[in-house]
């Protein structure tokens, strides 16, 4: 009995410094920083500015050629709107744009003398806008009211004349799509593509151009732009 108690003592001892150094303090070690990560928050007001090119269509009185009327035209405007994020995914938004325009949207010469020309100065719109973000990327379709602001003339011989049109051509109807994207934490640039319509136009007055027919009055609008954003409603960047 005696000898079983030496051996236990002994190997107690033997046991004490490992379980001594286990039990010292070890030096202390500082968690990581939290990772601040990037919430892109599309709730708010914006302004901005935008470039780009319009064209018309092809159309023709009757097979009359209208010059001007489907070149390429130089654009640059504003824009100014406000976008509502949800769902969390959704961006709900409407905007006012308007740009102007380079160069005549129409000018055609008729068989019996006249000169019609249609100085397009610019076009403008009022539009709703949806679309899917994620992260810093937005896709959205647009569409709402058109306007053009339209400088027209009519001539015979040199000498202006009196004219109608059988519905107005200065309002009408607009769609279309882009991509946007939030590069800084104020700033977005975008792309986008938007059909104007603002219907088809036949001479009433004088009576001698109604046989013509009418000509389609649309632009077709590519644009690149930027905007600075307000970012209301959330924080920019979260920490977790």
């Amino acid at each position: 009995m005696k000898k079983l108690l030496l051996a236990t003592v002994a190997l107690a001892a033997l046991g004490a410094p490992a379980l001594a150094a286990d039990l010292r303090a070890r030096p202390y070690t500082k968690a990581p920083p939290p990772i601040a990560a990037p919430i892109y928050n599309w709730t708010g007001f914006y302004i901005g500015g935008h470039l780009g090119a319009a064209f018309g269509n092809d159309n023709t009185f009757n097979g009359l050629v209208v010059g001007g009327n489907n070149d390429a035209r130089f654009l640059g405007g504003v824009q100014g709107g406000f976008d509502y994020q949800f769902a969390p995914n959704w961006v709900l938004g409407i905007e006012a744009q308007y740009s102007w325009l380079s160069g005549n949207a129409v000018n055609v010469a008729f068989p019996t003398g006249h000169v019609y020309t249609n100085d397009r100065r610019g076009i403008g719109s009022v539009t709703g806008r949806i679309g899917y973000t994620w992260g810093p990327g937005l896709l959205y379709v647009k569409g709402g009211y058109a306007f053009a602001d339209n400088k027209e003339n009519l001539f015979l011989a040199g000498v202006p004349q009196g004219f109608s049109f059988d519905g107005n051509h200065q309002d009408g109807y607009t769609v279309g799509a882009g991509f946007e994207y939030m590069f800084a934490q104020n700033w977005s640039g975008k792309v986008e593509y938007q059909y104007y319509n603002f219907g088809d136009s036949r001479f009433v007055t004088p009576v001698a151009l109604a046989p013509f027919g009418s000509f389609r009055n649309d632009e077709h609008t590519v644009k690149v732009g930027i905007n600075y954003r307000f970012n209301l409603g959330g924080p920019v960047v979260a920490k977790y």
